[in-house]
């Protein structure tokens, strides 16, 4: 009796004569070992990613950067006008050189008493008397010394700079408006160092944590990604009984950015599936089929497909049968197929 193998490896050989004249390239349906897991749709979300606001209340004097622009850390992003802050600055500074000044007259005045006690000119009380009111000079000092930094440090608050390198997100103010502490200017990310956050239900999460693999799909990208790491949150939602996972991209990943869809894959164990190309597809509308070829001709043939794999391989869950051959560029199979139906028959 002949082998499945080899009757196919003969069927195919018997019909490659004809094959050969098809402008495109086409395989055969076949069983493959594939990953087996659960998967679950996620969303992509940066690492780095925040809003800075306004510390101090003030008018927004300049605006350097808008959505979509690179910022490089310690670039200064929004200044706000600074008039009430230099005035109090100016303030701070006139009382400090009084504070000194009266610092200075009470030191005297205290040196001079420390003189006329030794020489029994004057009593204990009006020593400590000059004693008192030197130390309390001395604190007034300090006191007005502190607030100048404290202003000064205020003030630096009027030059917004940002924090890390990376991309403005948003822009929430522009120029002229009045902002008040706490009023967000900009919101920016990272590019460079993404994640995807997904949420599992509690019942998976043993199996989850013993996936040898995870990858994440981007479907409008139609990109398959090997996660560089896994964490798993240890805690739950009260509401839903999930558990948030964040699963770890590698760095620098070419148009991946935050708020993405994507699906998270976690692959658990291996099953042999009939599998075709996922590149061999053709959707149209509610329509998934594959182009079937069979001697010199193609036909299109719908299909159900199940979960990608990841590889580039998608599992076929009905419409095709093991030994079938496909085509593996549909555009050019399907301009095949309308050239050879609008031959006239003979």
């Amino acid at each position: 009796m002949l082998n499945p193998a080899r009757l196919l490896a003969c069927l195919i050989l018997a019909s490659s004569s004809a094959w050969a004249a098809l402008p495109f390239a086409i395989a055969p349906v076949k069983y493959q070992m594939v990953d087996t897991g659960y998967s679950t749709e996620a969303t992509v979300e940066a690492v780095k990613q925040s809003t800075i606001a306004a510390q101090v209340a003030g008018r927004v004097s300049a605006v350097n950067f808008d959505a979509g622009d690179y910022v490089k850390a310690g670039a200064v992003i929004v200044r706000l006008s600074a008039r009430e802050l230099s005035a109090a600055v100016a303030g701070s500074q006139a009382q400090v050189a009084q504070a000194d000044a009266t610092l200075a007259n009470a030191r005297a005045n205290y040196q001079r008493q420390q003189q006329l006690f030794q020489q029994k000119f004057i009593s204990q009380a009006a020593l400590d008397r000059a004693t008192a009111e030197f130390r309390a000079a001395e604190a007034a000092a300090r006191a007005a010394r502190a607030g100048v930094g404290q202003t000064a440090a205020v003030s630096g608050y009027t030059v917004i700079t940002a924090p890390y390198s990376g991309v403005v997100a948003a822009r929430h103010v522009e120029m002229g408006e009045t902002v008040a502490p706490g009023t967000p200017l900009m919101t920016g990310f990272d590019p460079k160092d993404m994640r995807v956050i997904a949420n599992i239900p509690q019942y998976k999460l043993a199996e989850i944590k013993a996936a040898p693999r995870v990858a994440v799909e981007i479907p409008s990208l139609n990109k398959w990604i090997d996660a560089a790491g896994v964490t798993v949150l240890p805690s739950a939602d009260t509401a839903t009984h999930t558990v948030r996972v964040r699963i770890d991209l590698p760095a620098s990943l070419e148009g991946v950015i935050p708020g993405m869809f994507a699906r998270a894959h976690f692959s658990i164990g291996s099953a042999r599936k009939l599998t075709i190309p996922s590149s061999a597809v053709v959707r149209r509308s509610e329509l998934t089929a594959v182009y079937v070829a069979k001697d010199d001709r193609v036909s299109l043939r719908q299909i159900r497909l199940g979960t990608p794999n990841g590889r580039g391989q998608v599992e076929v869950l009905a419409g095709l049968n093991p030994g079938e051959v496909i085509a593996l560029d549909p555009v050019k199979a399907g301009i095949h197929a309308k050239s050879v139906a609008n031959v006239p028959a003979r």
